[in-house]
């Protein structure tokens, strides 16, 4: 069996116009390369009746598989359900199962069953309902001209769960296994896309041609995936993922089984296992760290407290740093983030702390201290550790960073890594 044809039609007056940059396509096309299967064509239209109708009749007679994107909604513009239906010379009727998801979707969120909502359970008749967990909008499924044909909601939230849960599954039951992708996801924090490949090129001269290994740049997780198209490849990957994992040592945060999770997650699971408790105290990051900790649910058991200090008043007043060691070293000092550490940890009663202090830009630098300085401390009370790195990155990019690695190194700690990041090798101050 070949593969089979797969092509895209994105729908809406606003991509048309770029008031929205289309992402949908690439989400699509990377949870189809998952299948091994690529889309062949992509099309974009506005929301025009006629031109959907013709759009819809062409893809369908020359592919297998067309995934429509967009104009699931309430709106009058919202035209997918209706050309379709001209398209495959159906009635549109109301669908008992979207009308059963629209009602519960607003009973949960307390709305109106209005008549523009109702709009969205009118659709092809006899389709195949495809379950929309994140929206009002069910998708749905038919075959035309010998192609199946699904319809998704623009809304990329709802759209990737869709994906995910519904629609690759869906196409996979159809797929040999041979023509299936095999995929490893793997999660890196501290390395990037070139000093990987470099990595890899160096220690690894040898890798498989049939072992595609590619890399998805995230801040600040970056991913690396190892996917095989065949049973010979499936057989020898578990091999090769296990040289690239010792290439990777400690920069390595975790082997993706299914929802990706985040640094603090990571972070957070091993503080739970160990019974522990942790606490912030941040100056240039301004809560940064202690908000990604917050957000990961459950995170109140582990963190009760976190501490901004921007001032050096407040540094004082809130953490007890003395006012002669801010004098004598500056505020954003090895010495100073110790007694940050020591000051979050005597009041909050944690375990652990990640104290930062410095200097953000794009102003505030000097010869001593650039703009792009930054002192950490982390540990518990008895074992703190501090160093000072400079990263002259963007003021947003260096706060991401900055709390990125705070929490890293607390998460090497809690590993009991003796492998020193190459964060620290290459940006730390000398």
């Amino acid at each position: 069996m070949t593969k089979p044809n797969v092509q895209l039609l994105l729908t809406g007056n606003e991509l048309m116009a770029g008031d929205i940059v289309d992402s949908n396509s690439a989400m699509i096309a990377q949870q189809l390369k998952e299948l091994g299967l690529e889309i062949t064509r992509k099309v974009t239209i506005a929301d025009d009746l006629a031109l959907l109708v013709n759009e819809i009749n062409l893809l369908a007679e020359q592919s297998d598989i067309l995934i429509i994107n967009g104009g699931l909604g309430p709106t009058i513009d919202d035209l997918t359900a209706l050309a379709l239906a001209k398209a495959t010379n159906v009635e549109l009727a109301e669908h008992p199962q979207a009308l059963d998801h629209l009602t519960r979707w607003c009973k949960r969120r307390g709305a109106t069953l209005n008549a523009p909502n109702l709009k969205q359970t009118i659709l092809p008749k006899d389709c195949d309902i495809i379950p929309n967990k994140n929206g009002s909008a069910v998708g749905f499924k038919v075959n035309h001209l010998h192609c199946d044909i699904y319809c998704t909601p623009g809304v990329p939230n709802e759209l990737k769960t869709m994906l995910v849960e519904e629609i690759a599954p869906d196409i996979a039951k159809s797929l040999p296994s041979d023509l299936i992708s095999d995929v490893t996801r793997l999660q890196v924090f501290g390395l990037g896309e070139s000093v990987l490949q470099k990595m890899v090129d160096e220690q690894l001269p040898d890798w498989p041609d049939n072992i595609d290994l590619g890399f998805r740049a995230g801040m600040p997780l970056l991913e690396i995936k190892l996917t095989t198209t065949s049973q010979e490849a499936h057989k020898q990957k578990h091999i090769w993922e296990a040289k690239l994992v010792k290439v990777l040592g400690d920069h390595l945060i975790a082997r993706i089984n299914a929802k990706p999770l985040s640094l603090a997650d990571h972070v957070l699971s091993k503080i739970a296992d160990q019974n522990l408790k942790i606490t912030t105290a941040e100056s240039c990051t301004g809560g940064l760290i202690a908000s990604m900790i917050t957000q990961v649910p459950g995170s109140s058991a582990l963190f009760e407290a976190g501490f901004v200090t921007y001032s050096n008043n407040m540094k004082t007043k809130l953490l007890g740093v003395p006012e002669q060691l801010l004098a004598e070293h500056g505020a954003v000092s090895e010495e100073v983030v110790i007694a940050m550490a020591q000051g979050a940890l005597e009041r909050s009663s944690a375990d652990l702390a990640i104290a930062v202090s410095g200097i953000a830009g794009p102003e505030g630098g000097s010869d001593e201290k650039p703009v792009g300085t930054v002192c950490i401390a982390w540990g518990s009370k008895n074992s703190l550790q501090s160093i000072c790195l400079l990263m002259p990155l963007s003021r947003h990019y260096f706060q991401k960073y900055v709390a990125a690695i705070g929490l890293d190194l607390i998460r090497r700690e809690l590993i009991n890594s003796q492998e020193t990041p190459l964060y620290i090798t290459e940006r730390k101050r000398k």
